[in-house]
């Protein structure tokens, strides 16, 4: 059974970093495409930041130069580093994992709240 468990979420001020990580119980991690998406209450989820099996990079322009994201496929764990986080990052953070490429996910953690304050 597919687990994908999200942590590091927290409250913090406007300008701090954060670090969210992602371990999936998964068979074969390394041939997975991993997202991070957010949820914001009364808005849609959206897409934040995706690695791919190869290990590239892409990004929504909100975050673009302050978030970064990784994986360890020894640790079957993918991480969304964040720094100068703004109030407007505050959300639910949701770990996805998918078996293709970009875009389509099969499989999803619960989230962590990321809380930012000013």
């Amino acid at each position: 059974q597919v687990q994908l468990v999200e942590s590091g979420g927290g409250l913090v001020q406007a300008g701090d970093s954060l670090r969210l990580s992602c371990t999936a119980t998964i068979r074969a991690f390394q041939s997975y495409t991993m997202a991070w998406f957010r949820q914001i209450p009364g808005k849609e989820r959206e897409f934040v930041a995706v690695v791919s099996r190869g290990g590239g990079t892409s990004y929504a322009d909100s975050v673009k130069g302050r978030f970064t994201c990784s994986r360890d496929s020894a640790k079957n764990t993918v991480y969304l580093q964040m720094n100068s986080l703004k109030r407007e990052d505050t959300g639910v953070y949701y770990c996805a994992a998918g078996p293709g490429g970009y875009g389509a996910y099969d499989y999803w953690g619960r989230g962590t709240q990321v809380t930012v304050s000013s």
